[in-house]
């Protein structure tokens, strides 16, 4: 399996645009810039908030995954992904997950995020630390 995605730039980096497009064609000429990157108020996105988005995605379902082999069935399972970003490093990525699961205690839980923290496909790609925080809504 292979999945594409394609950029396309126009002009220097401060005043250029970008568009992106995904094979899906979700994100069909999407914007992207140095002022969606950098400065807040334009609309359009960034490659921080495409990997961050990846990544809670990829998790989620790793999460979905490991509960469902034990036999338990999430009604929701909510992530937040925090890339963090010093000058043009990214330093880490923290997730946050809030699960609605009958049937598993928070111990479990938080054992099952913490592998899909370190196994998902996504964490497996990236050389950086990622660190997790579980709530279970009982």
């Amino acid at each position: 399996m292979k999945r594409t995605a394609k950029a396309h730039w126009s002009g220097n980096l401060k005043e250029g645009k970008g568009a992106l497009t995904t094979q899906s064609n979700i994100l069909n000429h999407t914007n992207y810039s140095f002022k969606t990157r950098f400065e807040e108020g334009e609309k359009g996105t960034n490659p921080e908030e495409l990997l961050a988005a990846a990544h809670a995605g990829c998790f989620t379902m790793a999460v979905a995954s490991a509960l469902t082999q034990k036999g338990l069935s999430p009604t929701s399972l909510n992530t937040e992904a925090t890339v963090s970003m010093e000058g043009l490093s990214i330093t880490g990525v923290h997730l946050s997950i809030t699960g609605s699961v009958a049937g598993v205690s928070i111990e479990e839980f938080t054992a099952i995020i913490k592998d899909a923290e370190k196994n998902c496909i996504i964490s497996k790609a990236l050389s950086i630390p990622i660190s997790s925080e579980a709530h279970l809504l009982v």
